[in-house]
């Protein structure tokens, strides 16, 4: 595979959408560009990470890895969520490799270090010499868990690795403006409510796909069946490379949140065989009795708000050409019917699965000698066009163009 070198040119990405090409192949097959991107994009913005649900109770701990880094997903002993680096600081050795509770103390398998749910080291044993489990030149109170600094908003666990990103409130606050109705609690339908897609593909192909809807009556035949192309509208809600901001069809320019696809005048509840439906969301207006809004929220998740269920997808980047998308639905109600869960969820990991065939394609296209990256269509591509501007503009931000 041919090597790139970095910082590429962009400037041909950050024009208005009418004449710009799309990110080049640089982008989504070159493992150096892919660390430089992951630093760029990934490390220096709130990217989703997990979600609340996955550690339910309190003490409840997940390992896991981003970006190849360790973490560890907590909830400490006061029903905090937390993310820590999963490594001890005392030689770096993992602390949790596997899904468990956590009863007292994080305990060290090497040496056994110990740390409370909240991070701080508690005990040393034997560090002074056998029997002396403190030393003067270990000072416990700066040997506590390195935390990564993260923030829960519609359950999703965002993290900002490099820890230098303005407040999530703050970053997304055109989103959450837009969406201020749904601030009704929302419940994680359990397991039947989750899977995990694995995709040959770069992780942006993925958001790319999700912010259109052009592709409609192409890839979901029976969705546009009743959820046509035409009764679709674009999102859109970056600074523009002009720095103009970008407004959908039906909300106003509000702040500099990054985020872009499609809504829909037509939703379609589902319906059980007894005509039983799941309860709505309180304090919705009628705009959401028949419509629904699908937002990629950047840089890695995809998020729907609908009248009785939402999901979020979590991207996580493997490598240049490996995605794991991590799906969880959520209800209005702890207490819904198991059997039309379960339908839900089939129906909606359906319609994803008629995706992997397009975002894979494409991402065998990139392997194509002297593609430009493409062209958008000016009047149905640019919630598409809207992130690789944002990208290429955080890369430009990182070389300090």
């Amino acid at each position: 595979m041919p090597q790139y070198q970095t910082p590429i040119d962009l400037s041909s990405v950050r024009r208005p959408v009418a004449t710009a090409n799309g990110l080049p192949n640089a982008h989504y097959t070159d493992p150096d560009v892919f660390k430089s991107e992951s630093r760029a994009v990934l490390h220096a913005s709130w990217a989703g990470f997990a979600v609340a649900a996955d550690v339910p109770e309190n003490g409840d701990a997940k390992p896991l890895e981003f970006l190849g880094i360790p973490l560890l997903l907590l909830r400490d002993k006061n029903g905090d969520v937390r993310v820590f680096q999963n490594i001890c600081r005392h030689r770096g050795m993992i602390l949790v490799d596997s899904a468990r509770k956590i009863e007292g103390a994080i305990r060290c398998p090497y040496h056994s270090w110990c740390y409370s749910t909240k991070g701080a080291l508690v005990s040393t044993p034997h560090v002074g010499g056998p029997g002396h489990n403190t030393h003067d030149a270990i000072v416990k109170d700066d040997l506590g868990l390195i935390e990564v600094r993260s923030h829960i908003w519609r359950d999703v666990v965002f993290i900002n690795l490099d820890g230098d990103a303005d407040a999530f409130e703050v970053v997304n606050a055109d989103l959450i403006a837009r969406w201020h109705e749904h601030t009704a609690p929302m419940y994680h339908g359990g397991a039947d409510s989750t899977f995990a897609l694995d995709v040959t593909c770069n992780w942006k192909l993925a958001v790319e796909n999700y912010a259109e809807s052009y592709h409609l009556p192409w890839i979901h035949p029976g969705l546009n069946s009743y959820s046509r192309l035409e009764d679709h509208y674009h999102i859109e809600q970056p600074i523009s490379s002009s720095g103009a901001r970008s407004a959908s069809k039906t909300g106003s320019a509000i702040g500099t949140g990054a985020f872009s696809g499609q809504g829909t005048l037509v939703y379609r509840q589902l319906t059980g065989d007894e005509g039983a439906t799941f309860p709505d969301f309180a304090g919705l207006s009628d705009k959401w009795d028949e419509g629904a809004e699908y937002v990629c929220l950047y840089p890695n998740v995809l998020l729907a708000a609908q009248r009785e269920h939402a999901y979020a997808i979590l991207l996580e980047p493997i490598d240049t050409n490996h995605t794991i998308e991590h799906v969880h639905i959520y209800y209005a109600s702890p207490d819904t019917d198991a059997a039309l869960r379960t339908r839900n969820t089939a129906q909606w990991k359906e319609v994803f699965e008629e995706d992997i065939g397009v975002v894979e394609g494409m991402q065998k296209g990139r392997a194509a000698i002297g593609f430009d990256g493409g062209r958008f269509s000016p009047a149905m591509d640019s919630p598409t066009h809207c992130f690789h501007d944002w990208v290429a503009a955080k890369m430009g931000a990182q070389a300090g163009t």
